[in-house]
């Protein structure tokens, strides 16, 4: 099956420092002096908006995109900061009449939302050739609503890896787990070396509901998963309880998790990766689970990748370690020129190549030379998330309307805080996300 492949392929070979790498793009394509893999427009004089949730170092990275695009059209383009939720952000633009040309959206669901509102342009003629092109049909049909296409996916995630202290784990001679039930027997064996095992960033809703998605995948399998994900069943599913009752064998067990739950609970996701790979051989945590995009906020520490921050895949809870992929599409807000060719642009190899040699990155763009990552091990990711083609599952929050899957303080989000807090009411948790959809779903 397509899920243990990818978790074995995804971290073979270790070797390379995983600190970003400036190499801006030269103007030239792939390859240096062959020629450019996409033609654009002379937009000379011409201002383009963009609105993105991201920040410090993603947002320096996507800003040499952004300037390599101007390079090549004349054009002047503006990053706009968004905040989560960012149909809420937008929202607000648009009833001011402001309105950024593009925008990177996180979610599918808000993609839908988005195009129901009407607020989304359809990709043009040239921005599409360049996803034919370029794109398994998995990440064309996750930009497309009702068989027309709003999104252009740029940026992707591979988010079923687990991120170690390598040193930490050398002390309390432990070893990196296959399955859940031996994850769990290394967290306690990093316990008893003295050292908390896991680090969790419970200040930020989306990492919890990462933390049900992987489990649920491995454990309840993929047809189960696209069900849950669509809303076809419901979360009070029996499926839904056994994978709580997974998950609440390591939210039940506070000693496993740094500052216990309360702590957990006000650690935002990039302390909770820097907290793992800094204090020398006595980290806050020992393990931190997140995606490819981790190697990002390990870059701020002093840590290596390969040498003192290592990776695993995310244990199998049943058969097979799942795989679960998220990914931020470009989607016109504006009707013009600019916006259609930045479209085009953001779908081309060049413009992947960029962030790609940069680090912290991973493209769905399946013409990307894998020699562009500027390690092993983001290139071995890199690899297998093109290798899944049509087989990647996305990531189930990210499918569902916002007000549910992608908005703090609320619905899964929240519902997940609470349950890390009390991770014995099982049937509670259930029910509360259950009532959470039914409305997100008719609304």
């Amino acid at each position: 099956m397509v899920f243990t492949a990818i978790g074995a392929l995804a971290l073979t070979g270790c070797g390379d420092d995983g600190g970003s790498k400036d190499k801006p793009g030269d103007g030239a394509a792939t390859g240096g002096s062959s020629k450019p893999s996409v033609t654009l427009p002379k937009l000379n004089g011409e201002k383009i908006s963009v609105a993105a949730v991201w920040t410090g170092p993603e947002q320096a990275n996507f800003t040499k995109v952004l300037d390599e695009f101007e390079a090549r059209t004349g054009a002047t383009v503006t990053f706009v900061p968004a905040q989560d939720p960012i149909v809420n952000f937008l929202g607000t633009k648009i009833a001011g009449g402001q309105p950024p040309d593009v925008a990177m959206i996180p979610q599918v669901g808000a993609i839908q939302q988005a195009v129901a509102k009407k607020w989304a342009k359809p990709v043009g003629a040239e921005a599409k050739a360049q996803l034919s092109k370029n794109y398994a049909k998995v990440w064309q049909d996750l930009g497309a609503v009702d068989g027309t296409q709003y999104g252009v996916y740029f940026k992707a995630a591979n988010k079923s890896l687990v991120w170690y202290n390598a040193k930490a784990f050398e002390n309390a001679g432990a070893s990196e787990p296959k399955t859940w039930k031996d994850f769990i027997a290394t967290a306690e064996t990093v316990s008893a070396s003295g050292v908390t095992p896991v680090s969790v960033g419970g200040a930020d809703g989306w990492t919890l509901t990462d933390w049900f998605e992987n489990i649920y995948l491995s454990q309840a399998g993929p047809e189960k998963y696209d069900q849950l994900a669509a809303h076809e069943i419901k979360w009070t599913d029996p499926s839904v309880k056994d994978a709580l009752t997974t998950l609440a064998e390591l939210f039940g067990k506070p000693a496993l998790i740094s500052g216990g739950a309360d702590g957990a609970l006000q650690t935002e996701f990039p302390v909770s990766v820097t907290q793992t790979f800094t204090g020398g051989d006595q980290p806050k945590g020992a393990m931190v689970f997140e995606g490819d995009f981790v190697s990002v906020n390990i870059a701020q520490t002093e840590a290596k990748i390969g040498t003192d921050a290592k990776v695993f895949p995310f244990p199998a809870v049943g058969a097979d370690s799942p795989v679960v992929t998220g990914g931020d599409a470009a989607v016109a807000l504006k009707d013009g020129k600019g916006a259609q060719a930045l479209l085009t642009w953001l779908a081309s190899t060049d413009a992947a190549k960029i962030w790609a040699e940069a680090g912290g990155f991973i493209s769905p763009n399946k013409a990307l030379d894998a020699a562009a990552y500027p390690n092993d091990v983001q290139r071995k990711i890199a690899e297998a998330l093109i290798a899944a083609g049509d087989d990647v599952r996305f990531d189930m929050s990210d499918q569902a309307p916002q007000s549910f899957g992608g908005t703090p303080g609320k619905g899964e989000w929240k519902t997940l805080q609470d349950f890390l807090k009390n991770p014995k009411d099982i049937a509670g948790t259930q029910a509360k996300l259950e009532s959470d959809a039914a409305k997100a779903w008719t609304s």
